[in-house]
Formats: structure tokens, sequence, C-alpha cells
């Protein structure tokens, strides 16, 4: 009787987690899906469905079809999506710590910001927003900022009273300010239009969104500035999290980690391929600045370092420094 009762269990069991609806995970981003963040997302996507089939769903929704940055924190915390990546300039409203990434010449290349990001340090800061009930998963890449606009820049008095959108931050609001510019903030989606109807007149980013929005249709330079990192921490609710099962959270946790390495060489090729189709296309000039132009530009911006020291933390600031040594 015992064996008999066994098996009905066994094979009521069976059956119920054979009919279990699968886990379904909404990932929002805003850019393209022709960029580092964009293929990210659907490299997940089409990882999770070759190795957690009938487990895990994968929703993804670019182009800020869904949520844009400053709305996805609540977002998550609803648990109207599960997965996003905002740009790290977005995360001021949440922590001063990473703010870092906005400072103005703090890396001199993307090795460098590899090197912190995965030092001990930049490890913990993922874990900077457990407070507000969300969870760093990993550090996403696309690139180092470049400055475009309807006029050469070649130093920074050539900043001085032009309209340029910037990400919401606070830092990167402050350096252009000092510089005589004058700072608007808009979302991604909304750039190419304020710059088709001229409301501004340049804008900062990294070559794939460049590229892939098309601002170079509509700007005739594009100074090669690297002044700044550009990317993204790929972020969920805790809640979410840590409700998964632990198996599954396993297996996610691992494909995630090859997507981020995946993400990582794409961003620098991409990086490359996007700036040598604009200069292929010979409608957009590409100022590279010499030692010298560079040199002056991170002197009139690094100004802007002492007015935030404190409240992202100078200990933290110096590591960072330390990495374009590739030194602890």
């Amino acid at each position: 009787m015992r064996a008999v009762l066994s098996f009905i269990l066994l094979f009521s069991f069976t059956l119920s987690g054979a009919g279990a609806e699968p886990v379904v995970i909404r990932f929002s981003h805003v850019v393209a899906e022709q960029t580092p963040k964009g293929s990210g997302a659907n490299r997940f996507k089409q990882l999770v469905e070759e190795k957690l089939a009938g487990r895990v769903k994968v929703e993804v929704f670019p182009d800020a079809k869904l949520y844009n940055d400053d709305e996805v924190f609540i977002a998550l915390l609803n648990n109207d999506v599960q997965l996003a990546a905002p740009s790290l300039s977005k995360f001021s409203i949440l922590t001063k710590a990473l703010e870092v990434y906005d400072l103005p010449f703090l890396f001199n290349d993307l090795a460098a910001v590899e090197w912190f990001q995965n030092s001990e340090t930049g490890r913990r800061l993922l874990n900077a927003l457990d407070d507000k009930g969300l969870k760093g998963l990993g550090y996403w890449p696309n690139g180092m900022r470049v400055i475009s606009a309807n006029k050469p820049l070649r130093s920074p008095e050539d900043l001085r009273h032009l309209t340029l959108r910037i990400e919401p931050s606070k830092v990167i609001e402050a350096q252009y300010q000092r510089l005589g510019a004058i700072p608007v903030k808009l979302p991604l989606a909304d750039t190419r239009d304020a710059l088709r109807r001229e409301l501004v007149e340049g804008q900062e980013n990294a070559w794939s969104n460049i590229y892939s929005q098309g601002f170079q249709t509509l700007q005739t330079d594009i100074t090669e500035t690297n002044h700044s990192f550009q990317g993204y921490m790929l972020i969920t609710s805790k809640t979410f999290w840590n409700g998964l099962p632990a198996d599954l959270r396993s297996e996610l946790d691992t494909i995630l980690a090859q997507v981020t390495e995946e993400v990582k060489t794409q961003a620098a090729e991409q990086a490359d391929r996007d700036r040598q189709a604009i200069l292929a296309a010979g409608k957009t000039r590409i100022i590279v600045l010499t030692d010298q132009e560079r040199a002056n530009w991170r002197q009139a911006m690094m100004p802007v370092w002492a007015l935030f020291a404190k409240q992202i933390d100078p200990a933290l600031i110096a590591t960072a420094q330390a990495a374009n040594a590739g030194n602890p």
C-alpha cells in the first residue's frame, strides 16, 4: 500500500512540475538592438531559451518601448520588469558612489575601467543598491564618450554657449557648466528629435549610440575626447532574484557571466566599427585631438572632481585612478 501511495504522490508531483508556468523575465532597455547592450539583451534571451527551455521565458523591450531609465527603477521594484541595464549616470538618484564613473578623464581607456570593475572595490559597488531593494548583477560597457556638435570643438572654449544634451548627471552637468556650455538633460529616445529641431546643438555619447541613433546625420563634427566612460549596470529586484529557486538562479548567473564577457568584446569592436562607418560616410568630420589639445580638455574639466570628491569618496576615486596603471 505504501508503495502504491508513493507512486501516486510521485506521479502527481511530476505532472504538477511539468505543467508549471515558466518564470517570465522582462528585460527593459532604452537603446537600439544593434548596440552592445541591445545585442547583450538578445543574447541573454537566446541562451536562456537554449539552456532553460520551459523553465524561463525572456521578453526583451528595446528603445524605451516599455520604460525609460528614469522609470525602470520603480518598475523593477513593482515587478513590472525583472531586468534592466540603466546607464551608470542614472544611479546618482540612488547612490552617490556610482557618480565616480562620470568624473571626466578619470579612466584612460576601457581596459582601465574593466580593471576597476573587476577589483574588490568595483565588485562591491554592485551592492551599492542593496538598501534600495535592487541588486547589481554585473557591468556592461558601451565605450568612452565623445562630443558631437554642428561646429568643430577643438578646445574647451569652443563649448561656450553651446546647448548640449546630457544624461541626468550632476557631475556631467557641472562639468559643462564650468566650460560655459548649456547642458540640457534629455532621455536618449528624445535626443534625435531635439537635434533635428535644433532644440539642442550637440550631445555626448559613445560611438554605438551615436551611430545607431543616427546622430551623425544631424551633426557636422565629432570630437574624440574619450573623456569619460559610458556603461551600464545590469540590475534586478532583490525580491524577485532571491525568490527564484537556487538552481535556477545559479543557471542564470552563469548565463549572465557568459553574456557579460561577450558584451565586453563586442563593445570594443563595435566602437571601432561604428566610428569607421561614420568616417567612411564622409558627412561628419571626426576631430582627433593632439596630446596637447587633450591635455587642455583634461585641465579644463578636472576641477569638477573637487566639487564631488567628498560625496563620492576620495578613497574610491583613488582606487579608480590606480586602475590606469593596473595596480591596486
